[in-house]
């Protein structure tokens, strides 16, 4: 037990890290359609403060209420509020984010705030380029889809195993969990199958890293 419990720690910390990365993935999808409502009112005259603003009725109309980027346009709309310049807003939620995509963008629309850019055409590109990003991230996925439902079989396997062998023939699997020398055999067996779960994961994550 004391080794399943630490299995157990580790697979907990995996799915609230694969948790966090799908909701910045959400998160960059919501933030692509914003940038193309923003682009849209600053090309009808707004300025990029109520471009953002109003924005969040669009956002509310295609993703719904509770969606990433409504939340995020709450706090940063709030935050336009208390005259904190949009720069400095779209850093904080860039930072806040963890997304790459946001930060690039927002140093971007920094600069060209400064030097008095074409800020319609600047969120047009970079709505342009997440969404390239999003696609190739989509199709890295579905490319990797087959390897990880084979290694997901995989990982299963060997406790499907087990179970069908003690229920099938009961006793069985007496000697190698029922003395000291089973126990650090199976112990051993359990440690080699971590390993190369883990050695799995990294493969996997190397595969869709270089794709």
């Amino acid at each position: 037990m004391p080794p399943m419990g630490l299995i157990g720690l580790f697979f907990f910390k995996k799915l609230e890290k694969e948790r966090i990365n799908a909701g910045i993935v959400r998160l960059e999808k919501q933030f692509k359609e914003n940038m193309l409502s923003v682009s849209t009112l600053l090309k009808a005259g707004y300025s990029a403060e109520n471009a953002f603003r109003q924005s969040k009725r669009d956002m509310i109309r295609i993703f719904g209420k509770n969606s990433e980027i409504v939340e995020e346009l709450e706090i940063l709309n709030r935050k336009l509020e208390m005259n904190i310049p949009i720069e400095d807003v779209l850093k904080s939620l860039a930072d806040r984010s963890g997304s790459k995509h946001i930060e690039q963008f927002s140093q971007v629309f920094e600069i060209a705030k400064k030097n008095g850019g074409n800020m319609t055409e600047v969120m047009k590109s970079a709505a342009e380029i997440i969404g390239k990003d999003i696609d190739i991230k989509a199709e890295t996925d579905t490319i990797l889809s087959g390897k990880k439902m084979e290694f997901g079989i995989m990982k299963i396997v060997p406790f499907a195993l087990i179970l069908y062998i003690s229920i099938s023939n009961k006793g069985y699997l007496d000697s190698l969990y029922g003395n000291i020398k089973g126990v650090f055999i199976m112990t051993g067996c359990l440690a080699i199958y971590v390993a190369a779960y883990i050695l799995g994961e990294k493969i996997l994550r190397k595969l869709k890293g270089e794709s």
